[in-house]
């Protein structure tokens, strides 16, 4: 790996919901009215959105660069799909007394296992396992109502009392924070930007290296101001 600040390249617009703009992700509050169902799919497609932008990341990487870790706590992309595909397993599975069938057996760990890929472990392996883990989420997600009831066994024992509705919530939250983590590991890797959603700024390589070295000008002066003071 390299030090070198790498070359913006801005993801490309695709048909997947990763590219979709957050505006067109329901229709909730266009109607007076808003029942369950509609605020359950507004869940679902946020949930959904931010599920396909993480997994987005890993395309293109090699083994190596999808492994490798990029801060001083080994945040690498790999892992957070990993992850994630873990977090999604417990929550819309376990929670519901819905188990993932024949689950790994780093999903029982509480050492870090989940945080990265092992030797045995692809790439496509880790992708495989986010899909199935995915799919049995979204069957808890289509099979219980919002109001359904659930306990979380690794909360504190007075909040393990929970609904679809909240692990809902829980969940999209928890994925999009960590989507967001891979947005940041994945420009540092290779330059690579956004989720073509149309929310990145329109510029060219040469605008993003001026703006960064415009920045990096302002934190200099900034940091000179202070020590004047």
């Amino acid at each position: 790996m390299t030090d070198a600040v790498p070359q913006v390249t801005p993801a490309a617009p695709s048909p997947s919901i990763a590219a979709s703009g957050l505006s067109a992700l329901s229709d909730e509050g266009s109607a007076p009215t808003t029942d369950a169902a509609m605020v359950k799919d507004t869940l679902h497609r946020y949930l959904r959105k931010h599920r396909a932008a993480l997994l987005a990341k890993l395309d293109g990487l090699a083994e190596r660069q999808a492994r490798w870790p990029l801060t001083p706590t080994g945040t690498n992309v790999l892992g957070l799909v990993k992850h994630v595909a873990g977090v999604q397993a417990g929550y819309l599975g376990l929670v519901f007394d819905r188990p993932l069938p024949d689950p790994p057996a780093w999903l029982e760990s509480w050492d870090g296992e989940d945080m990265y890929a092992s030797l045995d472990e692809t790439t496509a392996d880790v992708v495989a396992f986010h899909h199935r883990s995915a799919a049995h989420a979204d069957a808890t997600i289509e099979a219980l109502d919002l109001d359904a009831r659930g306990v979380v066994p690794w909360w504190p024992e007075d909040r393990r009392d929970v609904t679809l509705h909240r692990i809902l919530v829980h969940l999209a939250y928890e994925t999009a924070r960590h989507a967001g983590h891979a947005d940041i590991v994945r420009e540092m890797l290779d330059g690579l930007a956004g989720d073509g959603d149309g929310n990145l700024a329109d510029k060219t390589a040469a605008e993003w290296a001026d703006w960064r070295a415009h920045l990096v000008d302002i934190a200099e002066r900034a940091g000179l101001a202070e020590h004047d003071r």
